[in-house]
């Protein structure tokens, strides 16, 4: 078998209404998906990490870049590819763009696999530890109405009302506005439910102990990029000061980077973003090393239903920190903003939140080849872009 063409398709639509976080507000929803075709007729799928124009300079590194690399070669020989398309890039780019360029490219080679020995994914990753997944809504973006605080209330009812057991609101408004926004929530939703509060990097650490502090007094799950990810010192500085979870992550890359976050202790919990960090040959590097560490892992996900089911399948395969008879399970994430290329991109859609509310705050595990994540070509073209 070999690789024939690799097609990227960005997909974008307007927002009916403006979506943030502490960095930026956004009109557009946008997703980047990777299609890799070979001569056996088996297609596979994946996403790479990058909203907006990010994601059409992803298209041509994926076209233009590691295309002519890996035409002609076996997709099966997946680390074989990775290594080649990363050493040839390295020179230009060991982090960012051309990262999350080769993660795409390299999912798209899990399916493939999975498709082309007729085994789900997490079966080629060893096996699944579990059948059922707790998944926590991801709501509360940023927005610049007058109400804020009202809607944060509201949309976490909403999200504990939709059988989510936890959920993650965003920050970043300032100390003493953000304190007041993770108070109203945790009144809306009261103490049973899990709450996880995301600033997106917004502060130094000097800024972020308060609102740790706030976080201890309130019950949160975990803190999460309180500092940019560079600062290293300042994340383990935060973790010796809290004692609520300091969680961070996602806008790191390849083991390399992976590292000396890690070794150090930077993090209470890892979030790996697989279609960022260098796709799913990388993420089991730095799983492996997450667990010698003994760190646990939640993992990061942002995107389209390509990149939620590759995220189930990552789950599925992720072993308890530590081994016991009753282990803390990992959480899927799954945004609950209205995103219409993760609730209507599949043939057969995903229907998280529906599941979610008939389970109680579960999904189950797939049991067909590859991803089981076949986008509606018809739909992909009408919403791609950059063509």
């Amino acid at each position: 078998m070999k690789i024939t063409k690799i097609q990227s398709h960005v997909l974008q639509y307007d927002l009916e209404e403006e979506l943030g976080y502490s960095q930026q507000y956004y009109t557009k929803r946008t997703a980047h998906l990777v299609e890799v075709s070979t001569d056996e007729g088996i297609t596979g799928w994946g996403e790479c990490f990058g909203g907006g124009n990010i994601a059409l300079a992803n298209k041509t590194i994926v076209e233009q870049v590691i295309q002519p690399m890996i035409v002609g070669m076996n997709p099966l020989d997946r680390d074989v590819i990775w290594h080649k398309a990363y050493n040839l890039m390295r020179d230009h780019g060991q982090k960012g763009m051309p990262i999350q360029s080769l993660s795409g490219v390299d999912i798209a080679l899990w399916d493939i696999a999975g498709k082309a020995l007729n085994l789900p994914v997490y079966q080629l990753l060893g096996g699944a530890f579990r059948t059922e997944i707790p998944v926590y809504g991801y709501g509360m973006m940023l927005q610049r109405v007058p109400d804020l605080k009202e809607r944060f209330a509201r949309d976490s009812a909403q999200i504990a009302d939709g059988g989510f057991k936890a959920m993650k609101m965003k920050i970043g408004l300032g100390v003493k506005e953000d304190i007041e926004l993770i108070q109203i929530v945790r009144e809306s939703i009261g103490s049973d439910i899990g709450l996880m509060v995301d600033a997106n990097h917004a502060y130094t650490t000097r800024e972020a102990i308060p609102i740790g502090r706030a976080c201890e007094q309130l019950g949160v799950n975990w803190f999460e990029e309180p500092v940019a990810p560079e600062d290293h010192a300042g994340y383990r500085e935060l973790c010796e000061a809290l004692d609520v979870n300091i969680a961070g992550g996602e806008a790191e890359f390849t083991s390399f980077g992976f590292r000396d976050l890690i070794k150090n202790r930077c993090v209470d919990i890892l979030q790996p973003e697989v279609c960022a960090l260098g796709g799913i040959t990388e993420y089991q590097k730095v799983l492996a090393m997450a667990r010698a560490h003994f760190v646990p892992v939640v993992n990061h996900v942002w995107g389209s239903a390509v990149a939620v089911g590759t995220n189930i399948h990552l789950l599925a395969a992720l072993p308890d920190f530590p081994g016991a008879a009753h282990p803390v399970q990992p959480m899927l994430e799954y945004d609950t903003t209205p995103n219409r290329f993760r609730e209507e991109l599949l043939k057969e859609p995903l229907k998280v939140k529906e599941r979610v509310k008939q389970s109680g705050g579960t999904i189950s595990i797939p049991t067909g080849p590859g991803l089981g994540v076949d986008p509606d070509p018809a739909f992909i073209k009408h919403f791609e872009v950059g063509i």
